[in-house]
């Protein structure tokens, strides 16, 4: 266990000194939320509040908006990984798949910390929302799982790729389900019957559950089964990243 323990360590270490010498991936990844965050807030300026309330939007959209940025940097760059032959290297090193994946899960969460805080923070302060500080906490806490479960996501979809240019029909599809059938614009209920057990697998359905019970008056994370959704998903992803590791052929 001890072993295991120090090479997703050593594994992770490696991935902050290449992440700390690629300036551009990383100026990339922290100002896309700032970006996303400030032209969500001028959209919403934008649209009628009698008619269409943005509040009850604002914090699922945010979700989605460190989902959709975390999983596709991570794909590409993990695409890159793979191309550079670093994975290859890790195996001949005679790292496991388990120590592989949990390295850059490692890693790339710290970076995936940060976007989620800028997210939170930003939509805080253009919104004036005013959620008690327990709110604002499991939000953070919601937010920042899917984010990780977001990197499984996208080290699972790299998996299948040989090069970028492959990796990229794979980014509006997760999107584009995530946005549909996740409930995030139109309750699940609402839709046909035969597409809402398709729901479950996009991440987004469960934390859109968990972001609209707590934006509620007096909500909170017991009153919600998603968190454990989230958790259940984010297993099954990171195991199914581990098995399909596979070392470049």
């Amino acid at each position: 266990m001890s072993y295991t323990l120090s090479n997703i360590l050593a594994v992770a270490a490696r991935v902050l000194t290449q992440l700390r010498h690629d300036r551009r991936f990383l100026i990339l990844a922290l100002a896309l939320p700032f970006v996303t965050v400030y032209m969500l807030y001028l959209f919403f300026e934008g649209v009628d509040a009698p008619i269409f309330d943005p509040e009850k939007f604002v914090m699922p959209v945010g979700a989605f908006m460190v989902h959709f940025i975390t999983y596709a940097l991570c794909a590409i760059a993990l695409v890159r990984e793979r191309t550079a032959e670093t994975l290859g290297r890790m195996f001949v090193n005679g790292y496991r798949q388990v120590e592989i994946i949990g390295g850059y899960v490692l890693a790339y969460t710290l970076l995936a910390t940060v976007q989620s805080l800028i997210v939170l923070v930003g939509l805080s302060l253009l919104f004036k929302l005013d959620y008690p500080t327990g709110t604002f906490a499991a939000l953070y806490l919601t937010i920042w799982l899917l984010a990780i479960i977001s990197i499984a996501m996208g080290i699972l979809v790299s998996n299948f790729a040989r090069n970028e240019g492959q990796v990229f029909p794979f980014i509006p599809l997760v999107i584009f389900l995530s946005v549909l059938l996740s409930g995030m614009i139109l309750p699940t209920d609402k839709l046909p019957e035969w597409t809402r057990p398709a729901s479950l697998i996009t991440p987004m359905y469960y934390a859109n559950i968990v972001v609209q019970a707590l934006i509620k008056p007096d909500g909170a994370l017991s009153d919600t089964w998603g968190l454990a959704g989230l958790i259940i998903y984010g297993i099954a992803i990171f195991s199914l990243a581990t098995f399909t590791l596979r070392e470049l052929e």
